[in-house]
């Protein structure tokens, strides 16, 4: 098992970057460090910050709204992260966020996800690969434009830097997307999805894997957990649950909430759909108290170390490959997991 710290929302008044817990996972042999972005602060600049004050620990993006950069412009950003880290970009976390972001906040229209992410990939990979000059007939992307409103003087180009293929990375929550993944990409990150309930995507993502002749050991999971290190496992579940009522009540329309959605495939429906209708209706303190426990423990790893080393076994045992942990981590959850992975003893570190 790999171990990624991702970090989220980095501050409001200011940019917060972790460093104690970032060189402390460097230092642990943690795998990779992942950053986020929001309609606040995007994920590229902390990354590249990150990339000049650490050493060996590999980088990725958790995740790029795709409707806020052209695939082309995407590929090229993390080429220049990877050849000024000396080849560190692990992962290119790519995603579609939800319509009242991209309408709202990129002024771009939805369109078809699934397609478009698709589509995205294959340019990327067609300007990484400098086989021929970029040109491109898709549903969602034309290269060169050749819309309405087109001038004609669009050229195919051809990078002028020699990249390697990165890794693509789909944050997805819903199957097609996530067979999209497997089809197209390399992994696929995901923040709900725990090992008891890998067979709700399992046939997703064996159908991508048969459609681009690859097999399971092509195909990287990162799943996105909390780990909480406490001797109350009650008040270690209860903290998950203000974030959970956030996403799964708010965190879209009414009618296009893929958090809540994920959240019923899992399982949980009836909590599911009263969770959104306690929030929505403004009663946010019931909608986190109607979070289940249950779901909480199947997210996350909660309890005393002992606890957690039992309920680790599951996710070792699983088809997940990466367990990043949040930003809010403790150094205590950080040297326990480094312990559990043997990622500490690969570099030769004390845990």
């Amino acid at each position: 098992m790999k171990l990624g710290l991702g970090l989220g929302h980095l501050g409001s008044t200011s940019i917060d970057i972790p460093w104690e817990r970032i060189k402390l996972a460097e230092e642990l042999g943690f795998d990779m460090v992942w950053c986020a972005e929001i309609w606040g602060h995007d994920a590229v600049v902390p990354l590249t910050w990150i990339a000049a004050n650490t050493e060996r620990i590999g980088l990725g993006t958790n995740i790029l709204q795709l409707h806020g950069r052209s695939p082309a412009l995407a590929a090229n950003t993390m080429t220049t992260i990877d050849m000024l880290s000396g080849g560190r970009v692990k992962g290119v976390g790519i995603g579609l966020s939800g319509p009242q972001v991209i309408e709202g906040w990129h002024g771009q229209p939805f369109g078809k996800p699934a397609k478009r992410v698709a589509e995205y990939m294959q340019i990327m990979r067609i300007v990484w690969d400098r086989e021929q000059p970029l040109s491109f007939d898709g549903e969602e992307y034309r290269l060169p434009y050749d819309g309405p409103d087109a001038t004609g003087l669009g050229k195919p180009l051809k990078s002028v830097l020699h990249p390697r293929r990165l890794p693509i990375y789909v944050g997805a929550m819903g199957p097609i997307n996530v067979r999209n993944a497997a089809e197209f990409g390399d992994g696929w990150v995901t923040s709900r999805c725990p090992p008891r309930r890998m067979g709700v995507y399992e046939k997703y993502i064996d159908e991508g894997l048969r459609r681009a002749g690859k097999s399971k050991d092509d195909f990287e999971i990162a799943a996105s957990t909390q780990v909480i290190v406490t001797d109350d496992v009650q008040a270690g579940l209860d903290m998950m649950k203000e974030n959970l009522a956030l996403y799964v009540g708010g965190m879209g329309a009414r009618n296009m909430n893929f958090h809540n959605d994920q959240v019923r495939r899992l399982g949980y429906a009836e909590a599911a759909e009263r969770i959104q209708e306690l929030f929505l209706s403004g009663r946010k303190r019931e909608a986190e108290e109607a979070v289940p426990d249950e779901l909480c423990d199947e997210l996350a790893l909660v309890g005393p170390p002992d606890r957690i080393r039992e309920r680790y076994r599951d996710w070792e045992d699983s088809r997940i490959t990466m367990i990043n942990m949040g930003l809010n981590t403790s150094l205590e959850a950080i040297h326990l997991m480094a312990e559990l992975t043997g990622s500490a003893k690969r570099v030769g570190a004390a845990v």
